[in-house]
């Protein structure tokens, strides 16, 4: 059963970012459990929401996890995070398998890319469900993300990857073909044409987006040659 976990709100503006921290964490459980990717997905930028930079979260996907271990696993990762914990940071923490997403986690993920929603609906609706949600420190405001990470990745179609088979080892101009090797399903440019051969400019490392639960690295065509296009 593929499973969600998602983390918002660790850091501060001294501290590593939530990306960095989910990509740790997923290091740390790849020693136990089956980590598929970590993935990153943007939630509404407005100024009755406090963030630290870009208002993003990060859910770590995992594969083949009995139900009755997910407790198990979320303890785990709480005292990861507890260790880690940055004073000024509202942390928050959700975990999900596949077959507990209800469409209201879905629609609660969509609403946070566009619209302020409050920790009252996102724990009524984990409770609802019946998932595990926590709060982990200041205002407890990141159980926002965390919820609404869990819906947005659960969709299939939301965020871009952060982390999945060796792309950030891919840094510099790589070929389409090697890129395909690495982890990336599709490359394809903005206009749809599907790209398997020639070279492509990647100033830092490529970030596919989510796009019908596959990794696909959308590029466009420009006179220099093919370029990454990125999009939260």
């Amino acid at each position: 059963m593929p499973v969600y976990l998602s983390i918002d709100d660790t850091d501060t503006l001294e501290s590593i970012g939530t990306g960095r921290l989910a990509r740790e964490i997923a290091e740390n459980l790849g020693e136990t459990y089956p980590v598929i990717c970590v993935t990153r997905h943007q939630f509404f930028l407005h100024s009755d929401i406090p963030y630290t930079s870009h208002n993003s979260g990060a859910v770590i996907h995992l594969a083949d996890i009995p139900s009755h271990n997910l407790p198990l696993l979320f303890e785990k990762v709480k005292h990861l995070m507890k260790e880690r914990f940055v004073e000024g940071s509202d942390p928050g923490i959700a975990l999900a398998g596949s077959d507990q997403v209800t469409p209201a986690m879905v629609a609660f993920g969509v609403d946070a890319k566009y619209h302020v929603v409050t920790q009252e609906r996102a724990r009524t609706i984990a409770h609802h469900a019946g998932i595990l949600l926590e709060g982990l420190g200041g205002t407890e405001g990141g159980v926002i993300g965390a919820l609404g990470g869990i819906g947005l990745a659960a969709s299939g179609s939301d965020g871009r990857y952060l982390q999945i088979g060796s792309i950030r080892d891919m840094r510099g101009d790589q070929t389409a073909e090697e890129l395909l090797k690495r982890g990336i399903d599709q490359i394809v440019t903005t206009d749809g044409k599907a790209i398997t051969e020639g070279l492509i400019v990647i100033p830092k490392f490529p970030q596919p987006a989510r796009i019908l639960g596959k990794a696909v690295l959308l590029v466009q065509e420009m006179e220099t040659g093919l370029t990454l296009f990125k999009r939260d």
